[in-house]
Parts: structure tokens; C-alpha cells; sequence
């Protein structure tokens, strides 16, 4: 399987070179299609508008791609298997990977899935984020009421999609998409 801290200490400077933040890296085996392929998905975001648009994830696929194939020139194989590189937004039901995410979305409903259980021994639990100190993660579980646990604990985590985080966001970059181009007849 592929060494991610590995591929993170590759990747982060290729994200950082472009001004954008690294959210997650993540190597799994399928994708959404549903091949057997295995899938290295690259998510960043634009620290200014919390998002990216298509030629930010082309630029970063391509110096992804670029810096994966150079080390395999130099014998150094990162991964093994065929794989397929996604790069992509976190889009606005994010991931919630570092201690940022959970400082800046607090307030909001989150899916989260523990490495030790709380409240009669649930290590899954959904709610809203109360509070976050940057080591204890308070909840207001739909299911027990308030729980806390440490950020240490967190396997992984996810917004959820509600009204009002789509109020709370902001909208994808759409400039542009109201321009068509018509070929002029002569």
C-alpha cells in the first residue's frame, strides 16, 4: 500500500508553490466510477475563497503528476499499482482534516468517527460543533446530547450538507458561466 506520509511531504510543496492548501491525501483502492483501479485523491483550496476552480486543479494535477513521474525516473516508485490522480475542491460537505477546519466550521453539523468511543461506547457521532479549544472537540450529538473528545481522537470527519452551511458558504466561482460563445455565421 502507498506510504501517505510519504506522498503528503511530496505533494504539500506542489500545492504550496501554487498558493493553496493541502486538505487531504488520500489512496484507495476504486473510485467513484466503481473500477478496480486505485485512486490518489489530492484535495486543496484556495485559502481565499475556501475552494478551487478547474484550471487550479489542472495546474496542480499536472505538477502532481510531473513530480510522481520524475522520482520514478530516478527509481524511486512511489506506488506500485495503476492508479488514477484526482484532484479536486473539498467541496462544501469538506472533509474536516486539520485543527483550522474544526476552529473555522464551528457551529456547523458535522459527521464524525472516533478512534475510542464516548457515550455508551458509539465511536460514530453527528451534530453540531460547539465548541473547539484545539484539543477538545465539543459536539451536540443528535443521539446523547453534548459530548467532547480530543481532536487525537478523530479517525475522520465531515461536514454535513444543511441549509445552513449552504447559506454559510461561498458560492463556487461562476464567473464566466453566464458567457456563450456563438460562432458568427458570415
Amino acid at each position: 500500500m502507498a506510504d501517505i506520509a510519504r506522498l503528503v511531504e511530496l505533494i504539500e510543496p506542489e500545492v504550496a508553490a501554487l498558493g493553496l492548501d493541502l486538505v487531504r491525501v488520500k489512496y484507495f483502492k476504486g473510485g467513484e466510477i466503481g473500477d478496480e483501479d486505485f485512486t490518489l485523491q489530492v484535495m486543496a483550496e484556495d485559502p481565499a475563497t475556501g475552494q478551487l476552480v478547474i484550471e487550479q486543479c489542472a495546474s496542480l494535477s499536472h505538477r502532481i503528476s510531473d513530480k510522481i513521474d520524475d522520482l520514478e525516473e530516478a527509481g524511486d516508485v512511489l506506488l506500485t499499482d495503476a492508479y488514477r490522480l484526482e484532484v479536486s475542491s473539498p467541496g462544501i460537505d469538506r472533509p474536516l482534516t486539520r485543527v483550522k477546519d474544526f476552529t473555522a466550521w464551528t457551529g456547523h453539523e458535522a459527521r464524525v468517527t472516533l478512534l475510542n468511543p464516548v457515550d455508551t461506547n458509539r465511536k460514530t457521532v453527528q451534530g453540531d460543533i460547539t465548541s473547539f479549544d484545539g484539543e477538545t472537540i465539543v459536539l451536540n450529538d443528535r443521539k446523547s446530547g453534548e459530548v467532547s473528545f480530543p481532536y487525537s481522537d478523530v479517525h475522520s470527519a465531515k461536514l454535513v450538507l444543511t441549509d445552513r452551511l449552504i447559506a454559510a458558504t461561498r458560492p463556487i466561482d461562476t464567473s464566466g458561466a453566464d458567457e456563450i460563445l456563438e460562432e458568427q455565421e458570415d
